[in-house]
């Protein structure tokens, strides 16, 4: 078993690796290793075949040893639905990387134009604590975020309409042996959908 700043550690690598950050930044804003701390951890992490020698990438090995959590989602209304299903989701596992639908996804979805753009919506959700990497879906083929995230579990909210065996299938097709858990809400009138209901047009003013 790892040490939970080992985690964090190895957690902010593979987030940095995908999403081009300085995985030194992240680690200091998860925790409050001095930057000697940080560097002699990193050492020890290469020296065990965890972290490559760039200090940038994770071996397979250091990949393995995460578990990744994927969600996903329009979130163009933060609600608490939203923070109990992420929360649930993040307890998964040790990473939660969040997708977000393309503004033409959410029309699809959601019938209806989302209050946010899909920039203002990724935005919204990284500020979120349990979340550690929040990426723009893609429109043309969901496998392909899938597929560039490589987790171990999907997680589907309450409301989601996806199927868990479309989900397991497309899986396969890209070599990927993911489970999918589905999410109970405490909240299920909880929903973008019913705030907007509720309030009309006025949201627009919020």
């Amino acid at each position: 078993m790892l040490e939970s700043s080992k985690k964090i550690i190895l957690s902010a690598i593979y987030v940095s690796q995908i999403d081009g950050t300085n995985p030194i930044e992240k680690i200091k804003e998860s925790t409050a290793l001095s930057d000697d701390k940080i560097n002699s951890e990193i050492d020890e992490l290469i020296k065990n075949q965890f972290v490559n020698e760039d200090k940038k990438s994770l071996t397979e090995s250091g990949r393995n040893s995460l578990k990744v959590v994927l969600a996903g989602g329009v979130f163009d209304i933060i609600h608490p639905g939203h923070i109990h299903t992420l929360n649930a989701a993040k307890k998964l596992g040790d990473v939660l990387a969040v997708v977000v639908a393309t503004d033409n996804t959410a029309v699809k979805m959601k019938k209806r134009q989302p209050l946010h753009s899909q920039e203002q919506r990724q935005e919204l959700v990284n500020s979120l604590s349990m979340v550690d990497l929040c990426l723009i879906g893609q429109e043309d083929d969901i496998f392909k975020t899938v597929n560039n995230v490589r987790p171990q579990i999907i997680a589907l909210g309450y409301d989601q309409v996806h199927q868990e065996k479309f989900i397991t299938e497309g899986c396969k097709k890209i070599n990927l042996d993911a489970k999918v858990a589905r999410l109970q809400s405490p909240i299920p009138d909880s929903s973008s959908s019913k705030i907007q209901k509720e309030y009309g047009e006025s949201i627009h003013g919020i």
